[in-house]
């Protein structure tokens, strides 16, 4: 893609979604990190379903340490690897207690520290929470940049250091939100709905389905 058309991939998805947000559910930063390191290998849904009433009880790490490893089992019992997320979770909580002071910090040095955190949950974090132009390359997001052209890599690495280049203001701080959930609804792994996604004509993809298949 050409600057121009990166521009104008961005304005028309700013346009459909002037204000992008996380569909993960929580209270605050330290909630964020949680729900964020749960979610790999698991979707928002399944993982905002077994948070709710985690988070009802828990807004700090030292609430967490309190609950304890199986008490925090039960509750993500229903999400992958639940186990080894729990074991990494108490890890971090008692971290952030032990050198942070129960809070949270903003730079990526620091949060990748963390026990199951790494620069994709880091990045989720300093972006949807303190506001930094950072991009967090998912399995969504990588598909969208190397599918459209916007930002080809082999690895996560390779592709967010494109989007860091190419990425143009105003669109920085939104823009890895709008490319999940364009890869999440749209753009999807199976069967990409071009038919009626609204930067077709800029996507450089070349086994359009431009028709809608019978039954959708």
């Amino acid at each position: 893609m050409t600057k121009d058309q990166i521009f104008e991939f961005f304005r028309r998805l700013a346009e459909d979604n002037p204000d992008p947000q996380t569909e993960l559910e929580y209270g605050n930063a330290y909630q964020l990190v949680v729900s964020v390191a749960l979610s790999a290998q698991a979707t928002d849904v399944g993982v905002n379903k077994a948070t709710r009433a985690l988070f009802a009880k828990v807004e700090t790490p030292q609430a967490m340490l309190d609950l304890g490893e199986e008490g925090l089992k039960e509750h993500i019992k229903t999400i992958g690897l639940f186990n080894s997320k729990a074991r990494n979770v108490i890890l971090l909580s008692q971290l952030l207690v032990d050198e942070y002071g129960g809070e949270v910090p903003d730079t990526r040095e620091d949060l990748v520290r963390l026990p199951g955190v790494g620069r994709k949950t880091a990045n989720v974090v300093l972006n949807c929470w303190f506001g930094q132009e950072t991009f967090a390359v998912d399995t969504h997001i990588f598909r969208v940049g190397n599918r459209t052209g916007l930002a080809k890599g082999k690895t996560p690495e390779q592709v967010e250091a494109k989007l860091e280049k190419r990425v143009p203001q105003p669109f920085r701080l939104g823009a890895h939100h709008w490319l999940i959930l364009h890869g999440r609804y749209v753009c999807k792994a199976r069967t990409p709905e071009c038919w009626r996604c609204q930067v077709e004509d800029l996507c450089s993809f070349r086994k359009k389905v431009l028709e809608k298949p019978k039954g959708r």
